[in-house]
């Protein structure tokens, strides 16, 4: 099957939530993307290899695997190609490593088809997006600290609970629950 009949630009989209990538490529599609889906890194990684895609849709977190991965692989195959991260678990560690590794832009989910667009095309910063003058709760700040833990010690959850003298069931309990909203 030759998968580059289409004059459409190339979107890859991966991210374990099967039913979420079906909704969201029909969306993408709709808006003029051939979009291709893959359900973890490995076969995103190969994917990707086929169809060089211009655009790419990941999620942070693909199953036990991080999306970082796949940012690093997508920019090695090519620098060019237009990466947006999109998470359920944001931090200020994992969105500066998005950045860092290529990704033009990280959401938070949900974020729906257009606010995606939007971020794909969306090539300079924004001076003007207003600063929050509320600081961070402590709930928040304990988050943060802890993904930032995690990303110095490579995900690795013993090493990090070393680093932060705690026990590893416990930030293992800490790290399953979602961030708290500001």
């Amino acid at each position: 099957m030759n998968l580059l009949l289409t004059d459409k630009p190339h979107l890859l989209l991966v991210d374990d939530d099967v039913t979420f990538c079906e909704v969201l490529k029909s969306a993408l599609e709709k808006r003029l993307f051939e979009v291709f889906v893959a359900h973890d890194v490995t076969s995103g990684a190969s994917l990707a290899e086929q169809i060089e895609p211009e655009y790419a849709v990941i999620d942070l977190r693909i199953g036990l695997d991080s999306g970082l991965e796949m940012v690093k692989q997508l920019i090695a195959l090519d620098s060019n190609t237009q990466i947006v991260m999109l998470t359920g678990f944001a931090s200020i560690a994992t969105a500066v490593e998005a950045i860092k590794l290529g990704a033009r832009h990280y959401l938070t989910k949900p974020a729906n088809a257009d606010e995606i667009v939007t971020a794909l095309y969306k090539n300079e910063g924004d001076a003007s997006v207003s600063i929050s003058d509320n600081p961070l709760s402590i709930k928040r700040l304990e988050w943060e600290h802890l993904q930032k833990i995690m990303m110095q010690h490579e995900g690795n959850v013993s090493a990090a609970a070393r680093a932060l003298n705690m026990h590893r069931r416990t930030l293992q309990r800490k790290l399953d629950k979602r961030p708290v909203r500001d």
